[in-house]
């Protein structure tokens, strides 16, 4: 279903829950995706989805039908990435700085040591330049997109995804 099939459901009376259990089915994969690249780790990203998710349902009562639904829901799971982040900047619970050994132990990695040295690359990232890359990048969202999700500029992102690759260039060069 839609994104707009979804939310009609939704505000169709008595078809509430129903509609929201299609919502967190229908997303639940590209969200992880989205919040794993940022957060890293397996148990954390199902942390933050479970609250993006609860902020949803929070919020879907005043949600504006005008809106894209994806859109919504990726500017959540965005904004609880960041938090996520800023709360345990202090103590990196599962890694040390720029240091993802510790992800080829994790079951659902199944990456090669490119692979590696490429998340590194990325993780060393100044935290928005992180997210405009992932967006860009493994989601191939337009900036248009990604500026409702971010709430920047077009032209800021632009900038932002510049500067990422050239960070990641330089990176890869030196490792």
């Amino acid at each position: 279903m839609s994104g707009k099939e979804l939310l009609e459901l939704y505000f169709d009376e008595g078809k509430t829950h129903y509609a929201f259990n299609l919502m967190v089915r229908s997303y639940s994969e590209k969200l992880y995706w989205q919040i794993r690249r940022m957060v890293l780790d397996h148990d954390d990203a199902n942390d933050v989805m479970q609250n993006t998710f609860i902020k949803a349902w929070k919020g879907l009562p005043k949600f504006n039908r005008e809106a894209a639904l994806s859109t919504w829901l990726f500017r959540i799971a965005h904004n609880e990435s960041i938090n996520f982040l800023q709360k345990n900047k202090k103590n990196k619970l599962h890694r040390s700085d720029y240091d993802l050994a510790w992800l080829q132990d994790d079951p659902y990695f199944d990456g090669d040591e490119a692979y590696l040295l490429f998340m590194q690359a990325i993780e060393q990232l100044p935290t928005k330049q992180k997210a405009v890359f992932n967006y860009k990048y493994f989601d191939e969202l337009k900036y248009e997109e990604i500026a409702n999700i971010v709430g920047t500029s077009v032209g800021g992102l632009k900038a932002s995804y510049h500067h990422a690759v050239k960070k990641i260039e330089e990176y890869l060069k030196r490792h």
